[in-house]
């Protein structure tokens, strides 16, 4: 493997080794040259059609490693895989972030001035961007050792580009990563761009995973891509939410519909729909499973957490810039500590 570039005496760590929990990754692909975070099951990932959904999961949203150290520094090198530019890099030491910094063109990247001692780090790896991490380097003398976090309660997130959250200013600071560290919850963001269509193995996957909190932000690709119409998108939202109940009884379940996309509100995708019809169709179905029993499927109108007022902040008008996410995370934050008491 070739290593991450040295700087003066250092100890290089593979991605496989066993001091290093990967937080947040379905699954972890390991190889002689590289290992790769996945928010699918690669080992099954034909059972997940489409290139663009691959390539999006192989994305490190929500992923970081965690691993106790007593080194003064940090770095390490990504392969890059594909055109997209790799978002930065955020550490945070014994729970607490430390500094942002940006990957270098050659995919390098690295952390100086770490605190005196042993402390846990945690390594949150770019949102967006294809990446395979080459290895990691600490100081030639530096304990490594594994640090198993306290244990929280788990909390997904399924969605859109809006959850995936390339246009927040770091991987810490998506309104996913926001949200879990207020609320101290356990983070998989399982957030997609331009694919969040209601896979039926995508629901399957939630349904399978421990969670003590979910939330599925449904609607926006479904409008900018015509992935159903008038006609089958209310059924699929009604069989997407009830898969993920049948592995989770009792466990809140919030269900956002879509923030507002001002040019889309009232103009029909190619589906037919219009932003608002699919807003009004996501808060038929919760209402139509609530009324069959689901007391713990609970509607959050996005329009409330990102609305008219704060079109300002999404950067194109659909995506929230790092303002909107900091806003969105504080929304949608006291309304999600309703749920959990």
């Amino acid at each position: 493997m070739e290593a991450p570039k040295q700087h003066e005496r250092s100890r290089e760590l593979r991605g496989d080794d066993p001091a290093l929990l990967w937080a947040g990754a379905v699954e972890v692909e390991h190889t002689p040259d590289f290992s790769r975070p996945w928010r699918l099951p690669h080992s099954r990932i034909s059972l997940f059609p489409g290139d663009v959904l691959r390539r999006r999961a192989s994305m490190a949203a929500g992923v970081r490693i965690v691993f106790g150290t007593d080194s003064t520094h940090l770095a390490g090198r990504f392969d890059r895989v594909g055109k997209d530019e790799l978002s930065p890099v955020d550490l945070i030491v014994d729970g607490e972030p430390v500094r942002t910094q940006k990957v270098a063109a050659d995919g390098t990247f690295r952390f100086d001035g770490l605190p005196a001692g042993d402390h846990t780090v945690e390594l949150w790896l770019p949102q967006f961007g294809e990446l395979r991490l080459r290895g990691l380097s600490v100081d030639a003398g530096a304990r490594v050792r594994r640090a198993e976090p306290a244990a929280r309660p788990a909390l997904i997130t399924y969605g859109s580009s809006i959850t995936h959250g390339r246009q927040a200013a770091s991987p810490t600071r998506t309104w996913p990563a926001l949200t879990s560290r207020a609320l101290g919850y356990d983070l998989t963001c399982l957030g997609y761009a331009g694919e969040c269509h209601l896979d039926p193995m995508i629901a399957r996957l939630i349904r399978d995973r421990p969670a003590d909190l979910i939330l599925a932000c449904l609607g926006i690709n479904v409008r900018g891509q015509g992935t159903f119409t008038e006609r089958s998108f209310l059924p699929a939202v009604l069989g997407f939410l009830s898969t993920i109940r049948d592995g989770h009884p009792g466990v809140p379940l919030a269900v956002v519909s879509p923030i507002v996309s001002p040019a889309k509100e009232e103009t029909a995708g190619p589906g037919g729909m219009t932003l608002s019809e699919i807003r009004r169709a996501v808060g038929t179905a919760v209402t139509l499973l609530r009324g069959h029993g689901d007391t713990g499927l609970h509607l959050i109108d996005g329009s409330g957490i990102l609305g008219h007022p704060d079109a300002d902040l999404l950067t194109d008008g659909v995506h929230p810039g790092p303002e909107g996410h900091e806003l969105m995370a504080r929304r949608l934050t006291p309304e999600l500590r309703k749920l959990i008491g």
